[in-house]
């Protein structure tokens, strides 16, 4: 079990962990960093220090959080470095997982991989690093898997904040230029040229650097 095999984890929560069988066809994975000081939003941290990034991201970690506990689905959160116990993801609404060893493309690879192979029929992953983001954007690409294979919610920064998949599709995690202005196009432009029906939800801003924690915060201020 490796890192899962700690003096929080017990063998009996391991398996009850790993037995899990889906209680619907759909389910939406979570991406999550490890809020450790230093250690996330770093290009954030550049204009305001560590601590107020840290607190930032925290604040990101709830919010994703109460979003995903509002949608009929089955949850999984991927940790980056490891699976913590009692935090603001509770276990009796979210499956505790680890992110494989990798670049981003291979990550998410292997978990939406795991999650099909577990019988799920729609698989949604997310990030955790938008306050723009609501339940509808995530049930919109759940109600758009019944004619896509896939769906994409883009990123304002040339990414992506959301990927449906309703079917494994491993092309989409291969020789792409992750972490830049690229992906989405490159992703979009593959997928035309595949011939593989595809629609995108709307776009939204992501939190990486103090100008869009800037842009978030009159979004939010213009639609109160």
């Amino acid at each position: 079990m490796g890192i899962l095999s700690n003096s929080d984890t017990s063998d009996n929560q391991d398996m009850v962990s790993n037995a899990h069988f889906p209680t619907s066809k759909n389910a939406l994975i979570i991406f999550t960093r490890n809020p450790e000081l230093g250690k996330c939003k770093t290009r954030l941290a550049e204009t305001i220090g560590d601590e107020a990034a840290l607190e930032i991201y925290k604040q990101l970690l709830i919010h994703t959080s109460d979003v995903a506990k509002s949608i009929t689905t089955d949850r999984f959160v991927f940790y980056s470095e490891a699976i913590q116990k009692n935090d603001i993801w509770d276990e009796d609404i979210f499956r505790k997982k680890l992110q494989i060893e990798g670049d981003l493309g291979e990550k998410m690879e292997h978990a939406f991989l795991d999650l099909f192979q577990m019988g799920f029929e729609k698989v949604v992953i997310i990030g955790s690093d938008l306050f723009d983001l609501k339940p509808l954007h995530i049930n919109s690409a759940y109600q758009n898997l019944n004619s896509n294979e896939v769906v994409i919610g883009p990123a304002k920064d040339g990414g992506y904040y959301l990927l449906g998949l309703s079917k494994m599709n491993a092309a989409l995690f291969r020789n792409k230029s992750w972490s830049t202005s690229n992906l989405l196009e490159e992703t979009l432009s593959e997928l035309r040229e595949n011939n593989i029906k595809f629609t995108t939800l709307e776009t939204l801003n992501d939190i990486d650097t103090y100008d869009d924690l800037i842009t978030s915060n009159h979004n939010k201020k213009h639609h109160n």
